[in-house]
Formats: C-alpha cells, sequence, structure tokens
C-alpha cells in the first residue's frame, strides 16, 4: 500500500459523483463483469473508458480496483450504508432455537459478502473473525460468532492432507472453495473444536471456540511461528521425515502429491 496507494470510501463516492456514468457504476447488482485490466487499460465498456473512475486509482492491478468498487457498492445498496446494522439483521435472522445456529450464523454473513468481486472465503471469515471478536461489549453476540468463523489458508489444508485427516473423513479435496463446503476443512476443524474445551487454556474463553483451534494449527505449520509442518521441512512428493514433530507416531505422512 505504500508503494501503490489505497482507496477511501471518500475517493469513489467523489468520483461517481462527478464522472459520467458507466452503465456498470449504477449499483452493486450492474457491476459486474468489469473486467478493467490495469496493464492493458481494457475493460468491458471501452466507450465509457476515458472517463472512468475505476481506473482513476494506481493499485498494484486492475482486479484490487474492481474489489474496492465492488465492496463500496456492496455496504452502499446491500447494507445500506449501515454494515454493523446489516450485520446485526443478518444475524438475528437465524431463530435462537435453531440447532444449526453456529454454523448458519457466519455463513448469513459470508453468502451474501461472498459475491464481493475478489474476495475469497479465507479473506472474509479472517476479516469478519477480526472485526466480530474486536466488537464493543455492547455487541456480546458478534464476539460469539467471529469465534466460529474459521480461515483455511494453505498451511492448514495441506495440514490436514498431511496427517491424513481428510483421507480418514473421506474429504479428500483441492485447497479451495472445497475446504469451505460441507465435510470440508472448516466442517472438521468445527468438530475438533467441539471436543475441546478451549478454557482450558484461558478461562475467558468460550468452551468451543473453533477459530482458536484453527490459528493453533496455522502457529504449528507457519514459518515464522513454530514451523513444522510445511513445505520447507517437508518434500511435497514424500512422506514426512521429521521424527522431532510432537505427532510423529500417529501422522499418516501422506505426501502431497506423487512423484
Amino acid at each position: 500500500m505504500d508503494t501503490h496507494g489505497r482507496v477511501t470510501w471518500q475517493q469513489i463516492e467523489c468520483l461517481l459523483g462527478q464522472t459520467p456514468p458507466c452503465p456498470k457504476l449504477q449499483s452493486y447488482w450492474t457491476y459486474e463483469n468489469c473486467r478493467y485490466d490495469k496493464t492493458s487499460g481494457c475493460c468491458s465498456e471501452p466507450e465509457h473508458r476515458d472517463t472512468c473512475c475505476v481506473a482513476t486509482h494506481r493499485l498494484r492491478n486492475g482486479r484490487l480496483n474492481q474489489t474496492a468498487y465492488s465492496l463500496y457498492f456492496f455496504v452502499r445498496d446491500v447494507a445500506r450504508r449501515n454494515l454493523p446494522k446489516w450485520i446485526d439483521n443478518q444475524l438475528s435472522s437465524i431463530p435462537s432455537t435453531d440447532p444449526d445456529r453456529s454454523r448458519l450464523q457466519p455463513e448469513a454473513l459470508v453468502g451474501p459478502m461472498r459475491q464481493i468481486f475478489g474476495v475469497s472465503d479465507k479473506v472474509l471469515t479472517m476479516t469478519l473473525s477480526e472485526v466480530l471478536m474486536a466488537a464493543p461489549k455492547l455487541r456480546p453476540h458478534w464476539f460469539e460468532v467471529g469465534t466460529q468463523l474459521i480461515a483455511v489458508d494453505t498451511l492448514v489444508h495441506n495440514f490436514m492432507h498431511r496427517t491424513g485427516i481428510l483421507q480418514n473423513f473421506g474429504a479428500a479435496h483441492a485447497y479451495g472453495a472445497g475446504c469451505y463446503q460441507p465435510g470440508g476443512c472448516a466442517d472438521i476443524l468445527r468438530q475438533a473444536s467441539s471436543r475441546i474445551d478451549a478454557r482450558r487454556f484461558n478461562a475467558t474463553y468460550p468452551a468451543n471456540f473453533p477459530r482458536l483451534i484453527q490459528h493453533a494449527l496455522w502457529q504449528y505449520c507457519a514459518a515464522d511461528r513454530q514451523n513444522i509442518c510445511n513445505g520447507n521441512n517437508i518434500d511435497d512428493s514424500r512422506s514426512c521425515e521429521q521424527i522431532y514433530c510432537v505427532i510423529h507416531g500417529i501422522c499418516s505422512k501422506i505426501p502431497l502429491r506423487s512423484k
């Protein structure tokens, strides 16, 4: 961001009010398939290119420009300029008596936002989790939902593959959207979390804390944390040979790829 800068809400709102409107820039629902490309300068509405405000921001690539405008339109049109209220409404739409509430409430947020251009489930769950868990005390239910949001990155997915967890659950899949599908990485981590009382680690934690379990696995793998289960130390085409790993004796040591 220091090199390429960033886009603010005020900048986008001001530019939209000054420039002749491209048909794509009418609303959240019309802003799709913009296809602005920074390198070529091309987009899907070339006749409006010279006056398009999307192209005025010097971000690292055109996809980031599209993401900024897509997010702006989501907050303006879907959330009606009040994202906290939208979050409250989405969470309250799930009945408190629903036995699947802990899974449905996070999806009530992630599901609609999944349509914002250029954002993945990983980015959404990570960002929303941090926002919800940092909420003021007058919204205690936000923290509860934030603890249920799991961000599965390649380190966590690969850990679950190497150890045989995915195989044992009959849930083998490539990294990506499958991690968040029913029976995928996130679901398996929620099952594991339900069997671990997080209050053992900190009395102020909720008993069931999936985000903590996911983060602990990430720390075990990350190169700048414990640096154990990752591609720096394991040949992806061979079984792991790290005898000092604390789960070496029970790990299935499945290679990430065949030779």
